[in-house]
């Protein structure tokens, strides 16, 4: 239930079958988007950019069959699905991915 002021009236709410109960002291679990201060922000980069600061693995790239390749993960599905493998040939750049 969820924490809502309807016809003047303060109270929780179910999103699900609309019931609605009075109360006069509610707690909101509201979360701030806003970064605290002195927290990193997330920075989102180009497609090549930087390819230097993520860690380097044994991997035979389908391409050119050089055994090195840069690595990262993210989540490219649901949060109950596991994270996707994206990995980068060293020598030619060539991207594929391990799920």
């Amino acid at each position: 239930m969820i924490a809502k002021r309807e016809k003047g009236k303060l109270g929780y709410f179910c999103r699900k079958c609309g019931y609605f109960v009075k109360e006069k002291k509610v707690v909101s679990t509201l979360i701030p988007e806003k970064p605290r201060a002195g927290e990193e922000k997330v920075r989102v980069m180009k497609a090549d950019e930087e390819l230097e600061q993520y860690p380097k693995t044994k991997a035979i790239c389908p391409k050119c069959g050089h055994d090195e390749a840069y690595w990262y993960l993210q989540q490219t599905r649901g949060g109950d699905e596991p994270q996707t493998k994206f990995l980068c040939c060293t020598k030619c750049k060539h991207k594929w991915r391990e799920y």
